[in-house]
């Protein structure tokens, strides 16, 4: 118990520092200000060449979906969450350990050059959110938390990040086996976090982005927006266009689904109208609703 007290205080001390030193000194390599360069990037092409132009430049819930980014992105892992993952790891590598598994690794590419290992963590890590992304909406309880990110009834890049925090501790639950299992040569997977957030920005964004050919392997507006209608088809009840990054596991496992241009379709969920409109309210309204369903 006390080895995992320190660990948890010796963690949350170190996120805390990481925070402060995102915040308090700006580089190339600083996760804080990539962030905020590329919303303000991507918000001026939003600006210059609206998809939606009927759309106002600031839509509605822009400042809490701004406050969302920051939340989600440093918030809440400086609340505690970061240093308790911390414990709840060591305690599972201890328990494997116990039934004498000390390595968890079944496939090494550190020995592969660095541009492969990057696209491979970047190939797994999206197809497992794909994966849980399919079970936030078939799964009721946590389709309740999952409303919240589906509440944005204008939509603009900073959407990207209005999600409930239980969805963090979900993802990173489901994916922390699966990237475990693959033992990289690097410790530094910024890069990769980084193209997934432009992504993302992007795929959120009210922008118009043709692709051509490449939209079957890409993720893009006019792919996602389906996926944020109000009304999803008789023949995709549960959802449609899951993929986050990559439109590639859609087409494959048939969930894409682009009828026609979706410039202005109706955007949420059946009763979205009566969805807090803050951000207490909607945390408050996933447990609430979630309770009910389990």
């Amino acid at each position: 118990m006390n080895d995992a007290v320190h660990l948890f205080t010796r963690s949350w001390l170190g996120y805390a520092h990481y925070v402060v030193g995102e915040v308090t000194h700006p580089g190339p390599r600083s996760y804080f200000y990539w962030l905020i360069a590329l919303s303000l990037l991507v918000y001026s092409f939003e600006l210059l060449t609206p998809w939606r132009k009927d759309q106002p430049k600031i839509r509605k819930d822009f400042w809490l979906d701004a406050f969302y980014m920051f939340f989600n992105m440093f918030l809440f892992s400086l609340v505690g969450y970061a240093a308790l993952a911390d414990v709840v790891v060591h305690v599972f590598r201890d328990a494997l350990a116990g039934v004498g598994i000390h390595d968890l690794v079944a496939v090494r590419v550190s020995g592969l050059p660095v541009p492969v290992q990057l696209l491979t963590l970047f190939l797994l890590r999206d197809f497992v959110q794909w994966n849980v992304h399919r079970l936030l909406h078939r799964v009721p309880w946590l389709w309740e938390y999952h409303k919240v990110h589906h509440s944005v009834i204008q939509m603009g890049f900073a959407a990207q990040l209005r999600f409930h925090w239980m969805e963090t501790v979900v993802y990173r639950t489901l994916e922390y086996i699966p990237l475990a299992l693959v033992g990289y040569g690097i410790d530094d997977f910024m890069v990769v976090h980084i193209v997934a957030l432009a992504i993302g920005h992007l795929n959120h964004a009210n922008l118009r982005l043709p692709l051509g050919p490449f939209k079957v392997i890409l993720n893009n507006p006019q792919m996602h927006i389906w996926h944020h209608m109000k009304r999803y088809p008789e023949t995709h009840p549960a959802g449609v266009n899951f993929g986050l990054s990559l439109s590639l596991w859609d087409y494959l496992f048939g969930t894409a689904y682009v009828p026609r241009s979706g410039r202005d379709i109706e955007l949420g969920f059946a009763g979205v109208e009566r969805f807090p409109d803050s951000f207490a309210g909607q945390v408050r309204y996933g447990f609430r609703r979630a309770g009910r369903n389990t």
